[in-house]
């Protein structure tokens, strides 16, 4: 894994973080492939590439403070 996946990583663990706090998900963790990261939403578990997992919280999160 080089430094600009570990900083994805990172970003997408504290986005996680945060949108756990904020009760917009119930879960998240490392997923079973180091290119993908688990987030428990709406009680199901998903596998998302690290991307795809930072635009994901990055919506979730955005979502929840404008309304």
């Amino acid at each position: 894994m080089n430094s600009s996946q570990v900083s994805l990583r990172n970003e997408v663990r504290e986005l996680a973080d945060r949108a756990f706090h904020l009760k917009l998900i119930s879960g998240h963790g490392d997923g079973p492939d180091i290119d993908e990261y688990q987030i428990v939403y709406q009680g199901k578990p998903r596998h998302l590439p690290l991307e795809q997992a930072r635009l994901f919280l990055l919506n979730l999160i955005y979502r929840s403070q404008v309304h």
